[in-house]
């Protein structure tokens, strides 16, 4: 057997707590570290459906990216759903874990995933200063295209129904491109800086779109959910670490999507 806390010791030898911004809420969410782990349910988000989802699996183990207890529980009434969720956790023995910002950052982590999917080249981090150094991605597209075939481009790569673009010209050239997971718009500035011609982000607030058109950045919006991508790699990883260590643990990726959105 295996414990949890056997398989998180070597995760964080990939992807250490020490990259993590801080007090970004990170690891051991709810349940026993040191228990016994043969499945792992590796899921972008922590939910109720997710939850039903790894007890029908049979997972000892949560592996997600968002924390779970994102923000502290101010009671366990069990009359509110996110506590509700934290009780049935409790009671089905499932070990909770989350790697967040320490994944973002990670070489070979959430956001290189996500420019190797649209096939950069050349990929660095972009984000040179603050917390959050070492966060972001830019590359090189392998054929220059205008923007509006990328926006295409990365429809289909992550496969969205929709997405939000912020552009004065969808004709624009694009050969550059910049990427961060997750909510990143507060960055665009320093993705312009180095050089992007385009800035793909989630979670844009209205005036920043604004703010972003003044500076003519463009800027690509597809959600938020498009770091769903690490359940698939997240997955392998530990079923590779699986067979090296032969460990008896078999990681699987949530079939679920967590996205809170809907496009009509």
């Amino acid at each position: 057997m295996t414990r949890a806390q056997t398989i998180i010791d070597r995760f964080e030898m990939f992807a250490p707590r020490s990259l993590a911004v801080p007090g970004d809420p990170i690891g051991w969410q709810l349940g026993d570290p040191n228990q016994d782990v043969k499945k792992i349910l590796v899921t972008l988000d922590v939910r109720p459906e997710v939850v039903a989802e790894a007890k029908q699996l049979g997972a000892e183990m949560i592996f997600a990216h968002h924390p779970a207890m994102f923000r502290p529980a101010k009671n366990m009434v069990l009359t509110d759903p996110q506590t509700q969720m934290y009780a049935d956790i409790l009671r089905a023995n499932i070990a909770v874990y989350a790697a967040h910002t320490n994944l973002d950052s990670v070489a070979g982590g959430m956001n290189d995933w996500l420019a190797q999917a649209l096939h950069l080249t050349q990929i660095v981090p972009f984000i040179d200063e603050g917390e959050e150094a070492g966060m972001g991605r830019i590359g090189q597209l392998v054929h220059p295209m205008p923007l509006a075939d990328l926006i295409q481009t990365v429809k289909n790569t992550y496969h969205l129904k929709g997405l939000r673009v912020v552009a004065n010209d969808l004709q624009r050239e694009i050969k550059r491109v910049a990427i961060l997971g997750g909510d990143g718009g507060k960055f665009y500035l320093d993705a312009k800086a180095a050089g992007a011609d385009v800035y793909i982000t989630g979670d844009v607030y209205y005036h920043t779109g604004h703010d972003m058109l003044a500076a003519d950045m463009p800027v690509i919006d597809p959600g938020h959910h498009i770091e769903q991508i690490m359940k698939q790699h997240v997955t392998d990883l530990l079923n590779q670490w699986a067979v090296e260590n032969d460990w008896s643990v078999e990681a699987a990726p949530s079939q679920l999507s967590t996205d809170p959105y809907q496009f009509f």
